[in-house]
Formats: C-alpha cells, sequence, structure tokens
C-alpha cells in the first residue's frame, strides 16, 4: 500500500466530502424544500467523476451509495444512480490464462469464444462462446482485480477515520457500518461460485413464473473466477424504442418487474439485489430476463415478516404501525421521536393513496426513508441496505417508462396473492401481545410499593377487621395493571385495547362481589 496513493485518494475525496458535509445539513435543516437542487447536482456529480477516476473499488462504493438515504440527501441518491459499471475490458490474452488456470485448456472446454468481450464490469469481464453449439456467456474475473481491491479497500480504511472527522456525527455513525458492509458485499461478488449458488437459489423461487426467464449454469465450465452460463438473449429493458417496436406492453412490463422483485423480497429468503437496466432484458414475448447474480440480500424470516408489517400498515394507511414495523426493524434509535415521525410517514401515506398517480409511486416511500432516516443516527443493517438498493432502482426503471402504475396496488396484490397478509396479521397480533404483557408486567411491578403506601396509611385496626379488603387491593392491583396495558396497547390495536380494558373492568367487579359476600 502506497503512501502516495493514501495522500492523492485523501486529497481527492475530501473536498466533496466537505461539500456533502454542507449540503447535508442543510438538507435535512429544511427538509429538502426550497433549495438550490441543481447545486446538490453539481456536488454529487463532482462526487460521481471522482469516483471513476478512482478506479473499480470506488466505483462499486459510489453505486453502493447510489440508495443509501440515511447517509446522502435525495439529488446525491439520485445522480449515483446514472454510475453505470461499464469499464473498458482488459486484452483477452490476459484473461485466458485466467480461464485454463481454472478449466484447463480452452479448445478442450470450448469450441470457440470471441476474443472481443461482449461488455466489460469494474471486477469482471463477458465473452460470447459456443460449447456443443449451444450459445453460452462466460464470465472472468478482470486479470489483477483480487490485489486492486484489497489495495484499495486498504486504502479505505486507512482514510475514512480521518476524513469522518470533518463530517457530522450523524454521519460518522452510518457512514462506519456503512464500509463495513460494503467490503463484505465487494468479496462475495468475486466469488462466482456464490453467485452460481445464488442464481440456482432465485431460479427455483421463482420457477413458478412463466414470464421470467434466469439463465442455467455450466457446473462443469464454472469456477471461484469463471462462471459460465446459457446465452439468453433480449432488449435491454429501458430500451423504449426498441420494446415499443416489439409491441410490448411496458406498463405490463414496470408490473411484473415489481411483482418479481418485491416478491422474491417478501416470500423467500433471499432477492436480486442489482437490479439495473444492463441486469434485466426483455425477450420477444414480454418476458423479462434477469442477469447477474454477484449481489443479494437475505432476510431471514423476523426481518421478512417485520418489512410485511410495515408494507401492510403503509397500504392501510396506518402511521402509528408503520412506525411499530420501522422501530422493529432497527430503522430508528431509542431516542427518536414518534410524533415527527408518524406525522412525516402521514403526509408520506397520504401522497401514495392521493390524487396525483404521479406523485404516490415508489418514490413516495423512498421519501419516507430520505426524510426521517436523515434526522436520526442509526446503522442501517445489510440488509435493508440491500433492500433499499433494490427498491431505488427499479424506481428509476419506472421512470423511464412513464407508464400509468400505482405501486401500493401492485404491493396490495402481491401481499393477497402470496396469501402474506394473514402472515402480517398474525405478527402484528404477537406485537400487541407482547406490548401488553410488557405494560402489564411494568405496572404489577409498582404492586408491592403501592400495597405499602397502602398498608402505611391505613389504620391497622381498619385491615384487621375486614380481612377481605386485602383481597380487593390485589384486585386492584391486578384490573389496574390489565387496563393501563390495554389503554397502551389501544394505540396500536383498537379492538384488543378494548377487550382488555373491559376485562379489566369485569375482574374489578368479580373482586368487589368478592368482597362484599
Amino acid at each position: 500500500m502506497s503512501t502516495l496513493r493514501i495522500i492523492s485518494v485523501f486529497f481527492k475525496l475530501l473536498p466533496i466530502i466537505l461539500a456533502l458535509r454542507k449540503d447535508r445539513r442543510e438538507w435535512v435543516k429544511t427538509e429538502g424544500k426550497n433549495v438550490d437542487v441543481e447545486k446538490y447536482r453539481k456536488n454529487a456529480k463532482r462526487i460521481l467523476n471522482t469516483f471513476i477516476s478512482l478506479g473499480p473499488v470506488y466505483i462499486k462504493l459510489g453505486q453502493w451509495l447510489s440508495s443509501r438515504a440515511d447517509i446522502l440527501p435525495q439529488p446525491y441518491l439520485e445522480e449515483l444512480a446514472k454510475l453505470q459499471d461499464d469499464v473498458p475490458a482488459a486484452p483477452f490474452e490476459k484473461v485466458k490464462p485466467i480461464i485454463e488456470k481454472e478449466l484447463g485448456p480452452i479448445n478442450q472446454k470450448f469450441d470457440s469464444i470471441e476474443e472481443n468481450a461482449l461488455s466489460g464490469a469494474s471486477l469482471g469481464q463477458v465473452y460470447h462462446a459456443k460449447i456443443n453449439g449451444q450459445a453460452v456467456v462466460i464470465k472472468v474475473k478482470r486479470p489483477g482485480i483480487e490485489k486492486m481491491v484489497e489495495e484499495d479497500l486498504k486504502v479505505l480504511k486507512k482514510i475514512l477515520p480521518i476524513a469522518l472527522k470533518f463530517v457530522d456525527p450523524n454521519l460518522r455513525f452510518s457512514a462506519s457500518g456503512m464500509l463495513a458492509q460494503f467490503i463484505e458485499t465487494i468479496h462475495e461478488e468475486m466469488d462466482y461460485t456464490l453467485e452460481s449458488s445464488n442464481l440456482k437459489k432465485i431460479k427455483e423461487n421463482i420457477a413458478h413464473y412463466d414470464n421470467v426467464i434466469v439463465p442455467s449454469v455450466y457446473d462443469d465450465h464454472s469456477s471461484k473466477s469463471v462462471l459460465t452460463m446459457e446465452y439468453v438473449p433480449g432488449i435491454k429493458i429501458t430500451n423504449v424504442e426498441a420494446l415499443d417496436a416489439k409491441g410490448i406492453d411496458r406498463q405490463k412490463l414496470v408490473i411484473d418487474v415489481h411483482k418479481v422483485f418485491f416478491t422474491m423480497l417478501l416470500r423467500h429468503s433471499i432477492f436480486h439485489a442489482d437490479p439495473h437496466p444492463g441486469n434485466i432484458s426483455v425477450s420477444d414475448d414480454g418476458s423479462l430476463i434477469l442477469y447477474d447474480y454477484g449481489m443479494v440480500g437475505r432476510l431471514d424470516n423476523e426481518t421478512r415478516l417485520r418489512l410485511i408489517r410495515l408494507y401492510l400498515a403503509l397500504i392501510e394507511k396506518d402511521p402509528p404501525r408503520t412506525v411499530n414495523a420501522m422501530n422493529d426493524l432497527g430503522m430508528l434509535m431509542p431516542e427518536f421521536n414518534r410524533s415527527v415521525i408518524e406525522r412525516a410517514i402521514e403526509m408520506a401515506i397520504r401522497g401514495m393513496h392521493g390524487r396525483k398517480p404521479s406523485e404516490m409511486e415508489v418514490k413516495a416511500l423512498l421519501e419516507i426513508a430520505n426524510k426521517t432516516m436523515s434526522r436520526f443516527p442509526f446503522i442501517l443493517p445489510k440488509n435493508l441496505a440491500l433492500y433499499m438498493r433494490m427498491t431505488s432502482i427499479i424506481e428509476g426503471i419506472y421512470k423511464t417508462h412513464k407508464v400509468d402504475f400505482k405501486f401500493v396496488n401492485v404491493l396490495k396484490k402481491i401481499l393477497e396473492e402470496e396469501n402474506l397478509i394473514k402472515d402480517a396479521y398474525i405478527e402484528e397480533l404477537k406485537y400487541s401481545f407482547q406490548r401488553f404483557a410488557k405494560s402489564i408486567d411494568a405496572t404489577i411491578s409498582i404492586a408491592p410499593e403501592l400495597k405499602k403506601f397502602i398498608d402505611e396509611n391505613r389504620s391497622l385496626q381498619l385491615l384487621n377487621s375486614k380481612p377481605k379488603s386485602n383481597a380487593l387491593l390485589s384486585g386492584s392491583i391486578l384490573s389496574s395493571a390489565i387496563f393501563v396495558g390495554s389503554a397502551f396497547l389501544y394505540s396500536s390495536n383498537d379492538v384488543l385495547g378494548i377487550i382488555g380494558m373491559v376485562g379489566a373492568l369485569i375482574i374489578m367487579g368479580i373482586f368487589t362481589i368478592f368482597r362484599k359476600s
């Protein structure tokens, strides 16, 4: 690791970090209203150009940051989303030794390979080839990329702690966790055996979709550094003119993209986290073709169900339940201002369900994240960061097509078709009962002190002459605990709250009758 490289990178990054600090403070203070958006875009373009000049690792970093609403203002996200993973391919004579080292002599493994790369990316490059007359594509790691990645990551680890001294504490908090997540992800992307496994799992999970194509892997022609798949050509999903020329229904296409990717997210444990336009094509019959499974997200069942709760609460226009779900997902710090966040979410929900279809789409949901997350220091878990990346890229695809589309309706249909609404309500009930139990525990915990206070302030003679009043005291404490717990519960579940409060009154009545008998 060269000291000169560290110094060079630091002085390239420092000006854009200082500009970001100023922009971020202003954006949070004004909530993004009445600001000079072009000034933000200008600074965002400086970041984009700086990352391109620094090479493959920083291009990946820019792509990663393009979905981090907890770190960047909205104009930065939109500008960095334009960052394409398109790097000139290395000459074939440098790639050939990698293929032969992993698979053996090329002329024995392949009928032929076209030496001009089909595409070049920051970490790998792709070639056309044939096996037994069948068209395939070969994805090969860029020569020397592993060493380059390790050196640049060491530089980032050295620079980041110094650079973060120039930013506000909230950004410092989010950025530190982000780097660890980014390092883990980029290492996963360089392991093609892992990508092959991801592809096969997702292919199995969405096999019931007859309008989605996932290329098959040639296992005998693949390794950690080489991945060979069937060649499935199509029209790039953002090529509006070519799609129209083929008579493809673009409104249905946008709906299909959302259904496929959000079903992956909400039904299965693994989802494609990098659906940029270069990774999605469309066949002549309108089927989606999904490429590149190097970046995937994984959700454990508990997180998945909490995310379903979040979406259902948004669909049902319920800000308190939305905040509860966000909090359970770890998106908010303990000291968050509930009333402020609920008001922000209520405004966003009105937009999602309002009268202007062009303003109520996924953008409204992402604006919730951008405007509430920027207010509070927190670490966005890796899987939720990948989820946000996925949703923001899909939003970009929707914007390209400009069709009549309502995300809320599609989301509701997914939850219904996948039988997820029942799961969400069960989780909501479990959550409500847990809150209820905690409220009772908290109230009962003060019962000994309450009894002591009453004992000390009552005549010993009165207590001895009417022993059954102790039973009444116990009943009062129990019914009070249930009543208070139910009152807390009422804010998130009015039905259970009312049942609990009525139950408390019944218990009190029983103890009163017992006292009189």
